[in-house]
Parts: structure tokens; C-alpha cells; sequence
């Protein structure tokens, strides 16, 4: 991979349906010449598919982040099933494994069944994501393309018309309002193991203080650095990076330490990543029964 393979990488994890043409004009290549680009990361298993990353608070739900040490994924799978269904998985080096849960309600409570229910594995950190105040206010009509848009991200409006009996301006409007929607993400699943000359990582941040300034001073200063765009965590920020080797990660590590308002810094390099989507498809299947045609959700 080299620069442009990389800033198009960028491009497509934070909206996979950005239109080629439009990374090619920002980046000075053409829209032909991107295409070509993506086809082939997916021939190298570098793109492996194309996905939506919908944050649980948007359909009425919180989350736990679960950081454990140890890598059987398929028994940490089954442990944090027994609290809820998991959200993200990502097995890091160093034998440490960052993951997320999605529950309904008594977060706090849930906390407390998963230290007392995950076995043969060290929990390093638990905690609850903050609500952000992610729009939630959807309708009947948004979930039936939501949906849809699960099973192929970047298909076209036509083609969503077509499937669905829905005008291509109703469809156009809906799409719209998802991208407007910070919580709904459409983006990439990558292999961190397929990429040459650069290092992705994320460096999870503690703060004391105010948090959105001090995101917007990280913006400022890493933005050049960024693979996705970082997200909050209640006391946390999380910043998805890349460098060119160990020396650079290092640095920016440190800078991430030396920032005012940053309490610590962990450095975490992802050797996989995945999204199960059981409970995304589950809670859209349950939310399309409800009697309300606009849908309004509510976190606890």
C-alpha cells in the first residue's frame, strides 16, 4: 500500500458510500483510477467487506466495553454472551482483546454479572459508554432501508427503490438522514494483518476535563494521522490511527500523553476486527412490530 491506498482507506472507513468520484476529486486522482484502487484492496483481502456500524444508543440501547486479557475469541464470545450480544470484537496484540456488549438496561448491573461470569480470562477494564445524544428518532420507513443496507452498504438508490416499492426521492431523503446521523456509520471491515508500510492502531485516552475541547485539540494536532474518526467513551476518547512503523506509533503515543487534560494513554495495535450484526438485525426486526409508525427511543 502506499499514501493514496491508504487516505482512500480512510475515505471509505468513515462513509463507505462516499462516491468514488467525489474521494477521487479530493484526492486529485479520478474516480476510475479509486475504483480500480478498491477493487484492488478486496482483491487483497485488505477490504473485506463493506458494512454499517450503527452505535446501540441510536436504537434504544447501552454499551459496555469489556478490555481482557487473552485471545480465544470463541470462548470470550461465549462469556460476554451471558450479559448481552456483543457489539465489536477486536483481538490486539500482546494477547489483549477490547470488546463491547449491547444491554437493554441495568448497566451497572451488568457490570458486575460480567466480572462474576467471565471465567479464565483477566478483565483489564470495564466500563460504560457514555449516551452521547445520538439522534434516535427514526422511522418505520428508515429501518426498512436500514436494513436493507446491511446486507450490501453501497448499493445503489435505484436498486434500494426497486426492492423496496419506495420512490427513489423517499429513498434518497432516508439515506440522507442515516449519513446526517452520528451514531450510523457506514464503513469497511479491514484486515490490519494485510496492510504493507503502515501500522494501524488505536490509542484510548483518559481525560480529566473537558472532553470536547480536548477532542478538538487532538483534531488539530492528529488529524493527519487518523484512519477513522475518533469517538467518546463517557471519561474516554479513542483515537483509530496509522503510522509508518513502531517509532512513529510511539511518538504519537506520547504526544496523545503529553496533551493537557490527558490523564493516560493505552496503545492498542488490532491484529482483527469484526461487527456481529445478530443484534442489530434482531433490534430492527422488533422495532419494524411496533404499532407507531415514527419510533422514539430512550436510553436508560
Amino acid at each position: 500500500m502506499d499514501n493514496l491506498d491508504i487516505k482512500i482507506l480512510s475515505r471509505l472507513l468513515n462513509n463507505c458510500r462516499e462516491p468514488d468520484r467525489q474521494i477521487g476529486k479530493e484526492l486529485g486522482i479520478s474516480g476510475g483510477a479509486i475504483r480500480a484502487r478498491i477493487k484492488k484492496m478486496q482483491e487483497r483481502k485488505i477490504i473485506g467487506k463493506f458494512t454499517i456500524k450503527v452505535e446501540p444508543p441510536v436504537l434504544g440501547f447501552g454499551v459496555l466495553y469489556i478490555v481482557v486479557s487473552g485471545q480465544n475469541i470463541k470462548e470470550i464470545l461465549e462469556q460476554i454472551s451471558l450479559v448481552g450480544e456483543p457489539f465489536f470484537v477486536v483481538p490486539c496484540v500482546g494477547g489483549i482483546t477490547v470488546c463491547s456488549i449491547v444491554v437493554k438496561e441495568n448497566l451497572q448491573q451488568k457490570i458486575i454479572l460480567a466480572n462474576k461470569l467471565m471465567k479464565d480470562v483477566r478483565i483489564l477494564s470495564i466500563f460504560e459508554a457514555e449516551n452521547p445524544g445520538f439522534n434516535s428518532n427514526l422511522t418505520k420507513t428508515d429501518l426498512e432501508i436500514l436494513e436493507l443496507l446491511i446486507k450490501e452498504p453501497r448499493q445503489k438508490i435505484e436498486k434500494i427503490s426497486k426492492d423496496t416499492g419506495l420512490s427513489t426521492k423517499t429513498v434518497t431523503r432516508c439515506i440522507d438522514k442515516l449519513q446526517e446521523n452520528d451514531g450510523i456509520q457506514f464503513t469497511v471491515i479491514y484486515d490490519p494483518t494485510k496492510i504493507e508500510d503502515f501500522i494501524p492502531h488505536a490509542i484510548l485516552a483518559w481525560i480529566e476535563g473537558d472532553l470536547r475541547e480536548t477532542l478538538e485539540k487532538m483534531n488539530e494536532e492528529f488529524h493527519e494521522s487518523f484512519m477513522q474518526i475518533p469517538f467518546i467513551a463517557k471519561n474516554q476518547i479513542v483515537l483509530f490511527m496509522y503510522s509508518h512503523d513502531i517509532f512513529e506509533m510511539d511518538e504519537l503515543t506520547q504526544r496523545v500523553r503529553n496533551m493537557d487534560n490527558v490523564r493516560s494513554a493505552d496503545l492498542f495495535i488490532p491484529k482483527k476486527i469484526s461487527f456481529p450484526l445478530k443484534w442489530l438485525e434482531q433490534a430492527i426486526n422488533d422495532a419494524k412490530k411496533s404499532s407507531t409508525l415514527h419510533l422514539s427511543y430512550q436510553t436508560n
